[in-house]
């Protein structure tokens, strides 16, 4: 072993280590490493940056964007609110809920997609009066096994094609990991619907949901468009639609007077404004379900028109304040602050005026749309308190087909060679802009910095130990290790290694170190190295044992009230299937 192979091996043991440890931030850890490993002089100075331009960090970020944009787009909406219904069987809703949070995760972020799927199963959990957590993990493994179906499906799977092109020359194309990938998800899908969520403990039924099932419901106000086709139907035919996404449909107001009773039976008409409770979430889907406008619809206009975006901000109302014991309207907030009342939240309390007519009272929560950026100037000058934001966005659910068709055009492209992935992805963000579908002004926001430093970190570190022989060190020790053993058995070693390393630490620093290992195993056999490369790929994305392998795990503990221990119930036997399923798999797709 050389002084550079020994001090690379000492600063991956210090990453690792670190990084199990977890009391100090992964990116901070990794760019830390990449500093030390200049100033000892194993990654050249004229390397040391090269991750942060490289492919893979670009292609990471832009999917992030591309994801951001397909949600305020109401693309997903458009999926889950037409399918999820809380009298299912469980089997049958995780089965339904897996598939949908499968199929966006190969096409958007992993995160992206569990987060934005998991506030609808908690919804759908507490319908039916079950425990969160027997949907939940289910859910959160469903997108990380989607995850492995496309290029661009998850981080590993981009870090690998990327090193395939920078040692063999070629990338893998779009879907060269669908074979493989696909029939390990559907796999890994059945198994969890049916079978792994009767592993889960069940704990207190109750349990789960902390910080969501919390939140405040409003009494809104949402007004029919002239010319919609919502016009002509009795309010009661809006019930359907209105449970589906857990809105209380209260009462409709007509010519500005609120008409008496539910009236159920009631024509709409163009104009009417419909009477509503709900959490903000819920009152913008059911908002973008039936193409309904905001109650100040000039306010709306007159800020689309101007150019700025929209957000939603939720303000508590103290003693003292501007708006206290006055109207919205009385207090200008429409012409002055350019912003829209949209819902007032008062416990216990009906509200039976229109929203914009209604006195609001101390301890009241108001829900505004207000131009991005201007949600603290807006909430001083009423002389309210924010509460905790909690990333409330607008969809623009009249640009729904736009945003598919754009990125449905863009995988088209990539995937047939017309144009280099990086660059398609590229093109839809900046359409997306240009549409206004993602506001420039947090275009930024949807990257996922940390994730960002954490790979432009670690790939000069990755290749400084390809470089020094150290990949070929670690390949060649396994190779001995499994000397006159047959190929499966050899792929196998080589996924359960890598398995074990993303159960503890980041996938994406996973495939970066056990790519290469991949690929010297196979030239030490002397065969092909794709095999290798695919076992890596779907073992650096089942990440199934700790709530440390994957962010998506990470992100169900505390609404799911899971214990550390509860993982490995249904991720060990998970695991062991994945690789029962996928080697004979690659053997088929990726010959030796």
């Amino acid at each position: 072993m050389t002084q550079d192979q020994a001090i690379l091996f000492a600063l991956f043991g210090a990453v690792f280590a670190l990084l199990v440890w977890g009391r100090l931030r992964y990116d901070l850890v990794a760019f830390a490493a990449l500093m030390a490993g200049v100033v000892t002089g194993v990654v050249p100075y004229e390397e040391a940056f090269s991750g942060f331009g490289h492919e893979a960090t670009l292609i990471v970020a832009l999917v992030l964007i591309v994801s951001a944009g397909l949600v305020r787009s109401g693309a997903v909406f458009l999926i889950t609110r037409t399918l999820i219904d809380a009298a299912r069987p469980l089997g049958v809703h995780i089965a339904l809920m897996g598939g949908i949070g499968g199929l966006l995760s190969a096409f958007m972020n992993n995160v992206a997609a569990l987060a934005l799927l998991m506030p609808v199963d908690i919804q759908t959990a507490h319908k039916a009066g079950r425990a969160v957590r027997l949907s939940l993990m289910p859910l959160s493994f469903c997108t990380i096994l989607g995850g492995m179906v496309t290029l661009i499906g998850t981080p590993p799977n981009i870090i690998i094609a990327t090193i395939r092109q920078d040692r063999l020359g070629e990338s893998f194309s779009m879907f060269d990991f669908a074979p493989v990938g696909g029939i390990t998800a559907l796999v890994g899908l059945g198994f969890v619907a049916f079978i792994g969520w009767r592993l889960i403990p069940v704990g207190d039924a109750a349990a789960g949901g902390e910080g969501l099932g919390e939140i405040a419901n409003y009494i809104a106000e949402l007004t029919v468009p002239e010319g919609s086709a919502v016009a002509g139907k009795r309010l009661s035919e809006l019930y359907e639609t209105a449970e589906k996404n857990d809105v209380a449909v209260l009462g409709l107001v007509r010519g500005g007077k609120r008409l008496y009773g539910l009236q159920s039976n009631a024509v709409l008409a163009g104009g009417d404004a419909l009477v509503l409770e709900a959490r903000p979430e819920a009152l913008d889907e059911f908002r973008a379900a039936l193409s309904l406008d905001f109650a100040d619809r000039e306010a709306e206009e007159r800020l689309k028109a101007e150019g700025a975006g929209l957000h939603l901000v939720e303000v508590v109302v103290p003693e003292g304040a501007r708006i206290a014991g006055k109207t919205a309207q009385a207090v200008g907030l429409s012409w002055r602050r350019r912003s829209v009342l949209l819902g007032i939240s008062r416990r216990g309390r009906r509200i039976s005026q229109q929203v914009r007519k209604t006195v609001v009272r101390p301890g009241d929560i108001l829900l505004i749309l207000v131009p991005e950026g201007e949600g603290a100037q807006v909430t001083e000058w009423l002389g309210g308190l924010p509460l905790a934001d909690r990333g409330l966005a607008v969809t623009e659910h009249t640009k729904v087909w736009l945003a598919i068709g754009l990125f449905a055009a863009a995988v088209a492209a990539a995937s047939f060679g017309l144009v280099h992935l990086p660059v398609a992805l590229g093109i839809v963000v900046c359409a997306y802009v240009v549409t206004r579908i993602v506001p420039l002004s947090e275009v930024y926001s949807f990257v996922e910095w940390p994730v960002v430093v954490l790979l432009g970190s670690m790939i000069p570190l990755g290749a400084a130990l390809e470089s020094s022989g150290g990949t070929e060190l670690i390949a060649g020790s396994l190779v001995r290790l499994t000397e006159g053993w047959p190929a499966w058995a050899v792929l196998t070693v080589l996924m359960v290694v890598t398995m074990t390393l993303s159960d503890v630490l980041n996938n994406t620093a996973t495939a970066i170190v056990s790519a290469p290992v991949g690929i010297g195993m196979a030239e030490a056999l002397d065969v092909s190295p794709d095999p290798f490369l695919m076992a890596v790929a779907v073992a650096a994305s089942c990440a199934f044992l700790t709530p440390i392998g994957h962010k998506n795990n990470t992100l169900i503990l505390g609404p799911g009230g899971y214990a550390f221990g509860d993982y490995w119930r249904m991720g060990l036997p998970l695991e062991i299937l994945v690789v029962a399923v996928s080697i004979p798999a690659i053997l088929v797709v990726w010959p030796l």
